[in-house]
């Protein structure tokens, strides 16, 4: 019997719940009676919100999504929860637009472009059913740094957290030293696959956080993926 499109995501959310559970561990280590204020930059269908709202005492969770109709439902989705806002824009190195590449396969959406003869890639579309021929939409970037001071966001940020599908260091460029600062833990996810065409190493985000005084403390390997999740703590905390 050939797999199903529901099969198939019941099996990814079994195993993305396995890392969870890791995450949540370690920051259970940090966060205990705290209200805390998470900065969620690449919203999707709310996993991170609904993570967060289920396990920790929440102040305020701010989370982007670039993508219109993802957008809008996660805006229906949690009007009544005052502690929650959404944005529909992406996080990034500067403000502008770009062209976002919006998927069938909603979590693949990206700035980036994908290399289509790689082996992830072609192992990828076949289990996901999606014929990965995105639709290219002008999409609003900021600043990281821009947000927060139109916010007037004068508190601590306990955590951020950026997945974003191969844009996580263009994202930590937009975030200048007095605002890297405020930030308490940064928790961000990193693809090893050659699938996503981006013009960085991981190397260069590690440089730039220790560089703003982060060090690793957490590294989790994504079951069956060459993708690793990070959380990098600010040394002044």
């Amino acid at each position: 019997m050939s797999i199903t499109k529901p099969i198939f995501d019941k099996v990814v959310n079994l195993i993305d719940s396995i890392d969870k559970k890791k995450i949540l561990f370690f920051f259970n280590k940090f966060f205990k009676d705290e209200k805390l204020i998470v900065i969620d930059i690449g919203g999707h269908k709310g996993e991170t919100i609904d993570f967060f709202l289920k396990n920790f005492e929440i102040f305020k969770i701010y989370s982007f999504e670039p993508n219109k109709s993802i957008c809008q439902k996660l805006k229906k989705k949690y009007v009544s929860n005052r502690k929650v806002e959404i944005f529909e824009s992406a996080i990034g190195e500067s403000n502008c637009e770009k062209k976002l590449n919006l998927y069938k396969d909603t979590s693949s959406s990206s700035f980036n472009e994908l290399n289509r003869d790689s082996t992830y890639f072609l192992r990828k579309k076949k289990l996901s059913f999606d014929d990965y021929i995105p639709t290219k939409i002008n999409t609003r970037i900021l600043t990281l740094s821009n947000f927060i001071k139109n916010k007037k966001i004068t508190n601590f940020i306990d955590i951020l957290k950026i997945d974003t599908e191969g844009y996580e260091y263009k994202v930590l460029q937009g975030i200048n030293k007095k605002d890297f600062s405020k930030v308490k833990f940064i928790y961000f996810e990193h693809h090893y696959n050659n699938m996503i065409l981006k013009n960085y190493k991981f190397s260069e985000i590690n440089d730039l956080l220790i560089k703003n005084n982060f060090s690793m403390k957490k590294k989790i390997r994504m079951q069956f993926r060459k993708s690793f999740e990070y959380i990098y703590k600010n040394n002044n905390f």
